[in-house]
């Protein structure tokens, strides 16, 4: 078997760090814009989640750092912003996203295979860890004035309204990574594969 080592250059870790914070800035941009889209879709709209999406996507491309960093900033830069969402209900979206952004990359700069399986395994941790901080916070919110939230509120608003969001996330993610991959921007594969010679030939070619 070939394998094919990648030279690198003291250039190419700036380049990357750059790479990242210009993308960085277009989730957020992104995560900005796209809830005027989705508020126009009819009974859905509120509830595709249009601000996961980048925040996650971030979180996968650039790194856990900016997945958080994004995902805390942007509900906030949006409601002082624009008025939208209630600054109330941004604080502890904030924390909930910083958590989406933080937890999909983490898991996934740790994952062996750069597959469709883990894919799905990072994002599922992700959308569950997050769900808990955004109840955490809410609950500590509510407490602090005064009103109460209880197990229904909180079914509601991390379970019961977020199923059409759950299911775009789970089904344009894949998709993008699918297309990135095809850019060189992300190693992505849709199988994951289990052979050592396989494995150590992704490892070289990777170079990292």
């Amino acid at each position: 078997m070939i394998r094919i080592h990648r030279i690198s250059t003291p250039r190419e870790p700036r380049h990357r760090k750059l790479l990242d914070l210009v993308l960085a800035a277009m989730f957020m941009a992104v995560g900005l814009v796209l809830p005027f889209f989705t508020g126009q879709i009819p009974q859905i709209g509120s509830m595709l989640l249009p601000m996961h999406l980048p925040v996650l996507l971030c979180g996968l491309i650039c790194g856990w750092r900016y997945g958080a960093l994004v995902g805390f900033a942007l509900p906030l830069v949006r409601s002082l912003w624009l008025g939208m969402p209630p600054f109330f209900t941004a604080i502890a979206m904030a924390f909930e996203l910083a958590a989406y952004g933080g937890i999909v990359g983490a898991l996934y700069a740790r994952s062996r295979w750069k597959c469709l399986v883990s894919l799905y395994r990072c994002l599922l941790a992700a959308m569950v860890g997050g769900r808990l901080v955004w109840g955490a916070a809410r609950l500590f919110l509510t407490g602090v004035t005064g009103d109460a939230f209880t197990w229904q509120l909180f079914l509601s608003g991390a379970l019961f309204t977020a199923v059409p969001g759950i299911l775009l996330q789970l089904a344009v993610i894949p998709a993008i990574m699918v297309a990135l991959d095809r850019t060189g921007l992300v190693t992505f594969s849709r199988r994951c594969s289990h052979a050592p010679g396989m494995a150590a030939a992704h490892t070289d070619i990777k170079g990292d």
